[in-house]
């Protein structure tokens, strides 16, 4: 993994993206899916690899990862994420149906307003984790991981009532992450707007060119998320580098949006949020609407949360020179497994390994574990996340 960052510290192993750098060059296996801005990436020297079926850039020539997460803390990172799934469900009844199924209540925000929500099965498990933005009460878009999108848009359109239309908009739309401090600078020199509410939206214009612009993002920094259309994501793309060139700011790759995730606590879907953990476990019980009549997996997340998870998601940070890694082990002082790390990194920002790690719940905050980092005992504290000052509103 050290071959992927530019500072000769281990790279964010978190990323599943790391374990397949050419899948497509494999016979029988399906050829990566690239951005509108795969071209931009190869001329700024970026390291790519494949990602929920994309290749995507890792970090940029003359960067690395902990430039690039160092640049999203002090001024400003622009992502390149529009692998992630767009779809749209409208029509008669659209917010009422999508609230009947997904976890959070649509009830506690206005048209213009997003949403951080959660894509249940019957038994609690996650499917995927989303952003709903609405519209109004026909018209609902939804942003879900790469690799979840069909099958999110499978469940939703396999329950819609007749007069209801599901659509996946894959490539309808890019998605631009502009994040750090100076993000708000960043866009007011496009013209494009910066008022506005923590996950509010609006839709918007550069150049003649439709921008949905919303004040969200997953670094823990105040930043924004632009939704220009496929075909005008690159003329976008070069004119937000070239801003964020005069106040100090670069391209970032999936490699420091990592780290700056895990900093924050912000769970990863297949390593934090799964099938086999529920939003209880991950304490992601805010984005549920618990006194909703109907969503997929209620019953079963009410009966969880009445008993007590058998485990919780805590931070853990090392006290020594150990990473954790996703499947590494987490031992009580006699020795005793009590977990299993889900996420890990080196965090730039603190100098010291810190991750992710779901444990019973007989392990308390403040409690010193050890990780076994290859066969080696490493020490660290139970924590609860953010590790490191947020500041997204």
């Amino acid at each position: 993994m050290a071959a992927l960052t530019g500072a000769g510290r281990p790279g964010p192993a978190t990323l599943r993206l790391m374990a397949d750098v050419s899948g497509a060059d494999v016979p029988g296996t399906p050829a990566l899916l690239r951005t509108p801005l795969f071209d931009r990436h190869l001329d700024a020297g970026a390291k790519l690899a494949s990602f929920g079926g994309w290749e995507m850039p890792i970090e940029y020539a003359g960067a690395g990862v902990l430039a690039e997460h160092k640049t999203v803390r002090e001024a400003v990172g622009v992502f390149d994420v529009s692998h992630l799934g767009k779809a749209r469900v409208a029509g008669p009844g659209a917010a009422a149906f999508v609230n009947a199924t997904l976890t959070n209540d649509l009830g506690r925000i206005r048209p213009g307003q997003a949403q951080y929500t959660l894509c249940c099965d019957e038994s609690g498990g996650v499917v995927d984790d989303l952003i709903a933005y609405l519209y109004g009460d026909d018209d609902v878009f939804l942003v879900p991981n790469a690799s979840n999108t069909a099958e999110v848009v499978r469940r939703l359109a396999a329950t819609a009532s007749p007069g209801l239309e599901v659509t996946s908009l894959h490539e309808s739309y890019g998605v631009l992450a502009v994040q750090g401090p100076r993000a708000a600078d960043v866009l007011a020199a496009l013209g494009l707007p910066t008022e506005g509410e923590y996950m509010s939206f609006r839709d918007a214009d550069w150049k003649g060119r439709p921008v949905i612009v919303c004040r969200s993002g997953y670094t823990g920094e105040r930043g924004f998320e632009l939704l220009p259309r496929w075909e005008h994501t690159v003329e976008v793309w070069d004119a937000l580098l070239a801003a964020a060139a005069g106040v100090g700011g670069r391209a970032c790759g999936l490699g420091a949006r990592d780290t700056l995730r895990t900093e924050m606590g912000y769970p990863l879907h297949g390593q934090d949020l799964s099938l086999s953990i529920s939003p209880v476990q991950a304490r992601s019980g805010w984005a549920v609407g618990w006194s909703k009549e109907r969503f997929w997996g209620r019953d079963a997340l009410l009966a969880e949360r009445a008993a007590g998870a058998a485990r919780l998601l805590w931070g853990l940070k090392a006290l020594d020179r150990g990473i954790p890694r996703p499947h590494m082990r987490v031992l009580d002082a006699a020795g005793a497994d009590v977990g299993e790390v889900t996420s890990g990194t080196f965090s730039p920002s603190l100098r010291v390994g810190i991750g992710l790690a779901l444990l019973d719940r007989s392990v308390a905050e403040g409690d010193e574990v050890g990780v076994d980092v290859r066969g080696r005992r490493s020490l660290m504290t139970v924590v609860r996340p953010p590790f490191v000052p947020s500041s997204p509103k």
